[in-house]
């Protein structure tokens, strides 16, 4: 099984992995890393760490499936986090291994970025690694990247959870949801 976990930076993906890791004892891996070494690697590799995530995630798609198609047909589970999992992306797997994905997309609404971007948002952002740059982001950025993100998911007719109050209480649906499609596929 694989679970995939995808939102705009800042959104708490890492620490949605960590907490799935804790609960379910699932390693997860994140994409962010992927990237930073296949740059660190090589820095003819395509890309760099500050081009746009569709041009990042266009590079290091054909990788994760690859490693998720190997994981899925050895029986291994394991999270996949990043901004750079695409909903567009999710499409492209056969129905014998798309069962084995649980994709989660989900995002804040435009209230909740304009009333939680410093007392929330930028506070939370290294709660689980410390990054070494500051946001840089405007609020208006910030909004423009989950509309976008979040109309991205609703086109590729994916589940889109958004965070419009409480981010505590409304997270709990993202991982309802994951245990729900976790306990199916476990007793398959």
């Amino acid at each position: 099984m694989i679970i995939l976990i995808s939102a705009v930076g800042s959104s708490g993906k890492t620490l949605m992995a960590q907490r799935l890791l804790e609960k379910y004892h699932i390693p997860y891996f994140s994409i962010d890393h992927l990237k930073m070494g296949l740059y660190r690697g090589d820095k003819k590799c395509g890309f760099t760490p500050f081009d746009r995530t569709e041009v990042i995630g266009d590079h290091l798609w054909p990788i994760l499936k690859g490693m998720m198609l190997t994981m899925i047909e050895n029986k291994q589970s394991i999270i996949m986090e990043g901004s750079y999992l695409l909903p567009h992306y999710i499409k492209e797997f056969d129905a014998a291994y798309s069962e084995k994905i649980i994709p989660v997309f989900f995002g804040f609404s435009t209230s909740y970025i304009e009333e939680n971007v410093e007392t929330s948002i930028v506070k939370h952002r290294d709660v689980i690694e410390l990054r070494q740059y500051p946001e840089e982001r405007t609020m208006k950025e910030l909004i423009r990247e989950h509309e976008e993100f979040k109309a991205k998911c609703l086109q590729a007719g994916l589940p889109y959870f958004e965070i419009e109050n409480d981010y505590d209480k409304e997270i709990r649906k993202v991982y309802d949801y994951i245990g729900d499609k976790k306990r199916r596929l476990d007793s398959l």
